[in-house]
């Protein structure tokens, strides 16, 4: 699967953005270095973006512009994992979380005292996958071990979650960001998410 990317110059003139917004941006760590990539062109040298990652965290930054400052906004993008410390009954209550969803992930290993980050990370995402009807609740049970098994490894990264079904058979996979993936035609590609889009609306809405 080749992946879908967009020039600077058909960016800057789609959101109606600046060259000097965009840097500013990159500097203050709101867009991440990996997104700027580099190809050859007739006119030299261009820069591209993954399309997808690059037009919605752009819509995120001028919505959330005007309520935020810059640093605020680059710890909501930011990848690192924040000091949360929640219990069950809180994330219930918040709705961050449903019953249904708690108890998979009580089946998959022992329910702690306290949530942290990461945890409640991945409840956030098997909820979301569940209420939108992407995947079954035998499947949230493979995203779950999934995760549980890989995310340490993908937490300060940028990476994205996929899921492919083939013959019934469905498979979770962590891949690494503007990383293009092949397979077989027979498999069906259901969804590829960037995990970074779940940790700012989990950050968001823990505030």
């Amino acid at each position: 699967m080749e992946e879908d990317l967009i020039s600077k110059k058909d960016l800057l003139s789609l959101k109606g953005i600046s060259y000097g917004q965009l840097y500013r941006w990159k500097r203050k760590r709101l867009i991440p270095e990996e997104w700027f990539i580099r190809k050859a062109s007739f006119t030299g040298q261009e820069t591209y973006f993954p399309r997808a990652q690059i037009l919605s965290r752009i819509d995120r930054i001028l919505n959330m512009k005007d309520d935020l400052s810059l640093d605020e906004l680059a710890d909501v993008f930011s990848p690192a994992l924040g000091e949360v410390q929640l219990e069950r009954g809180e994330l219930l209550g918040r709705n961050i979380v449903s019953e249904p969803t708690m108890l998979l992930f009580s089946e998959i290993g022992q329910e702690p005292a306290f949530f942290n980050f990461r945890q409640v990370l991945l409840l956030y995402v098997v909820e979301k996958l569940l209420r939108d009807g992407s995947i079954t609740q035998e499947e949230g049970k493979q995203l779950i071990s999934v995760m549980m098994e890989h995310y340490d490894q993908a937490a300060n990264k940028s990476y994205d979650l996929m899921l492919i079904r083939k013959m019934g058979v469905s498979l979770f996979f962590l891949v690494a960001g503007n990383t293009e993936v092949y397979m077989e035609r027979t498999a069906n590609i259901v969804f590829k998410l960037p995990l970074e889009t779940f940790r700012e609306e989990l950050k968001i809405i823990l505030g």
